[in-house]
């Protein structure tokens, strides 16, 4: 293998190594979900200041965000049972209807280096194995 493929090669995988799980990283710091709330209000407050919703509070997008949490209790309100969470986006275990943006093109960029990557490496392989008596 010869000095210039060794050297695309190591930053090809150096790249893949560091670029991959610091995406993910940047991602979640700023990321909120339902887990991240103990009361509706308080989840409401975050969706009503970006009605965008880039923390995906508002599953269903009818304006109202994490519609499984309770309520704080008021003065007036009698004690109600705590509603059982199920599974999904609105029970706190999530917050998420998909990828980012950004997740899906650094996922392409990625997908297309890994094929690029194989592709030289099969080139390579069929021009040495055409060069008869070449010794790497």
């Amino acid at each position: 293998m010869n000095i210039c493929t060794r050297t695309l090669s190591t930053a090809a995988l150096a790249l893949l190594a560091t670029v991959g799980p610091a995406a993910a990283v940047a991602h979640a710091q700023n990321d909120l979900n339902c887990s991240d709330f103990a009361f509706q209000e308080d989840a409401q407050a975050v969706f009503n200041s970006d009605p965008s919703d880039p923390n995906r509070l508002d599953a269903d997008n009818d304006g109202i965000a994490c519609e499984d949490l309770p309520h704080r209790a008021t003065a007036t309100a009698t004690a109600a049972a705590t509603a059982v969470p199920r599974r999904g986006v609105n029970a706190g275990l999530g917050g998420s209807t998909g990828p980012a943006d950004f997740e899906v093109v650094g996922g392409v960029g990625l997908a297309v280096l890994g094929v690029g990557l194989a592709t030289g490496h099969l080139v390579l392989r069929r021009r040495r194995r055409a060069a008869p008596g070449r010794r790497h």
